[in-house]
């Protein structure tokens, strides 16, 4: 017997509904599909030249059909965006207690980083039934995070955080892929998602060895690049303290001005890299920019760090 499914297997939690919405809109489409092919088959059939048939006197007008042809089809489109739409957030709003795991994609590899400080490269280990948020960007050109057999895919990009989340449902071995033409070699640029019960992923982790947290390795590099001698413990210079910040409304300067920003992954970035692009209320634009000097990794790993100064502030675990 012939082993070809048409479908991925449906390993995750969103699987089913994706396939769902995809096989309902595909039947939508074939049924108006296959009813004009029969209507232009009928007509051809019924008006061909010299068949008797009268042909006299065609409706002008036929406001039943025209009033049909408007309200069916408008029901239908509002049910597929309401149903997509319900989709769309549930595969992008990932639930508050997902553990979450840095990637970054680059010519023509996936970096990945588990927050307890193991990494991998084209491979991610994940625990069946735990929820998985990934926080990705690019440290050259536009790749895309797929896995089929979770129904997910997203664009990483270069400068920018993108973020997706899954719930694995079944243990085994599946693909990764990139599926963004990303240079010469974009065709290698493919991996696996291997998804273990929790004991045999918690083991996994253990054989790792008992390195530094993603967190820790941040403050290493914090304090490795001087940031702490302005933003930590006794600062030489009046620079904004970090402790709380990460989640936290920032009075930026803008002009005379003062607006407010989230203090999210994005700003903690482009503070390193672009500090005077938003300068904090009340200081002085004298950081220096750290552009071309601390890779995409290291700077997941300095926001890991930042943001759990915020999780021992209010005394929580992220």
């Amino acid at each position: 017997m012939w082993n070809f499914p048409l479908f991925p297997d449906q390993a995750s939690t969103n699987a089913a509904r994706v396939d769902a919405l995809f096989l309902f809109e595909l039947g939508v489409i074939l049924f108006f599909t296959l009813a004009v092919c029969l209507a232009i088959f009928v007509l051809v059939v019924r008006f061909r030249r010299g068949r008797i048939v009268d042909r006299s006197g065609p409706p002008l007008e036929a406001r039943w059909l025209e009033v049909t042809w408007i309200v069916i089809p408008l029901i239908l489109s509002m049910i597929m965006f309401a149903w997509s739409a319900d989709v769309y957030f549930r595969l992008y709003q990932a639930p508050p207690d997902a553990a979450e795991i840095s990637v970054v994609g680059k010519q023509w590899m996936w970096y990945l980083q588990h927050p307890e400080g193991r990494s991998e490269i084209n491979q991610l280990h994940v625990p069946v039934g735990r929820p998985i948020k990934l926080k990705m960007t690019s440290q050259d050109v536009i790749h895309s995070f797929y896995v089929p057999a979770f129904r997910i895919k997203q664009d990483v990009l270069p400068g920018r955080y993108t973020t997706l989340w899954f719930e694995p449902s079944k243990v085994g071995t599946y693909h990764l892929f990139c599926t963004e033409y990303c240079g010469t070699s974009h065709s290698e640029m493919i991996g696996t998602v291997t998804v273990m019960e929790p004991a045999e992923y918690d083991g996994w982790l253990a054989a790792g060895g008992a390195g530094p947290s993603q967190a820790d390795e941040g403050e290493r590099l914090f304090v490795q690049h001087h940031c702490a001698g302005c933003h930590r413990g006794s600062q030489v210079v009046n620079a904004p303290r970090l402790e709380g910040v990460y989640g936290k409304p920032v009075p930026i300067q803008d002009g005379k001005e003062v607006r407010f920003v989230t203090a999210d992954d994005r700003y903690i970035r482009d503070s390193i890299l672009m500090p005077r692009q938003e300068v904090v209320a009340g200081y002085q634009p004298v950081m220096p920019s750290f552009q071309g000097q601390i890779s995409e990794p290291d700077l997941l790993k300095i926001i890991a760090y930042i943001k759990s100064l915020a999780a021992k502030e209010t005394g929580t675990v992220r």
